[in-house]
């Protein structure tokens, strides 16, 4: 048997099912079971609270930005008895005008960076543009797993990227995007995950929302599966972020009944659970208020 180096090693290690028809079988009697349990306006709150509300469009401005945050300012005024979302997720050269603008300690700033979202640049301005973002005040930074480099089966370049991506964050958060709807089959999404632990993601992200299909609970299931062996190898409790898709109350609780029923109740915290969305967070507040339709943020 030729000898595998440690990347491939790592990958090869993990007891991790590949299996789709599997995964489906498991996610089906997960919700069969459980979801209609976590349907109430405790977990909405929860959802509420684990949301990035996010702007990732190329009309995005600072006039735009301004008022995007001040939104999550008025909602803390609005609506005090509610937790706010978690995070502000914008582009990197938007993280000064979150900053300046934001009033609500605790909410995070979020920053894309490494070329989102295609992770296509030199690895020098991957690492200028992370260092940029959070010199200006970002806390959390999502960068793309390099696909390419993936698909060519060079891990070590996969992981040495993030790593160094994960330096350049100082301390930050780091969550690694493995864009699960380009890699498709339960067997990629797992490669991905365990190189992106491995180098030492802080969450694993299932997609950008952009050019690949979004978040599925397929994926979902696959990822938080590999953070719990990863977790029970290591000690390090890694997040879980679904994002690309998630619009409706139902269906940000059918992803938090997947990381409740693989992870624990330890991983139903923004600490470790998080949807990057821009229109959910309407729509749950609207199912916590019991106003559907509402247009708050």
């Amino acid at each position: 048997m030729e000898n595998l180096d440690k990347y491939h090693q790592a990958v090869a290690d993990s007891k991790v099912t590949g299996d789709d028809a599997a995964v489906k079988a498991a996610i089906d009697k997960i919700l069969a079971e459980h979801l209609q349990e976590n349907m109430n306006k405790e977990v909405f709150k929860t959802v509420l609270n684990s949301i990035d509300l996010t702007t990732l469009t190329s009309t995005d401005s600072p006039q735009s930005v301004a008022r995007f945050t001040e939104r999550v300012n008025a909602f803390d005024n609005d609506y005090p008895q509610l937790p706010n979302v978690a995070a502000i997720c914008v582009y990197p050269n938007f993280v000064p005008v979150v900053r300046t603008v934001l009033d609500v300690a605790d909410v995070e700033i979020a920053a894309v960076s490494g070329a989102f979202p295609s992770s296509q640049s030199f690895p020098e301005v991957k690492v200028a543009e992370t260092a940029l973002a959070i010199e200006a005040g970002a806390d959390e930074i999502d960068i793309v797993f390099n696909l390419g480099n993936y698909l060519d089966g060079d891990f070590e370049e996969v992981c040495d990227e993030i790593t160094e991506l994960k330096h350049a964050c100082r301390g930050g958060k780091l969550k690694v995007i493995i864009e699960s709807g380009a890699l498709k089959t339960a067997e990629h999404i797992k490669a991905a995950s365990v190189l992106s632990l491995y180098a030492g993601a802080d969450f694993l992200k299932t997609s950008t929302g952009k050019e690949y299909p979004g978040a599925s609970l397929e994926a979902a299931y696959v990822m938080a599966l590999c953070i719990k062996e990863y977790y029970e190898k290591t000690g390090n409790r890694v997040g879980f972020k679904a994002a690309g898709g998630v619009r409706t109350t139902e269906d940000a609780v059918k992803y938090y009944t997947i990381i409740k029923e693989v992870l624990g109740e330890e991983w139903l915290s923004n600490e470790y659970f998080r949807i990057g969305a821009s229109s959910l967070a309407n729509a749950v507040l609207g199912d916590i208020l019991d106003q559907p339709g509402i247009k708050f943020f």
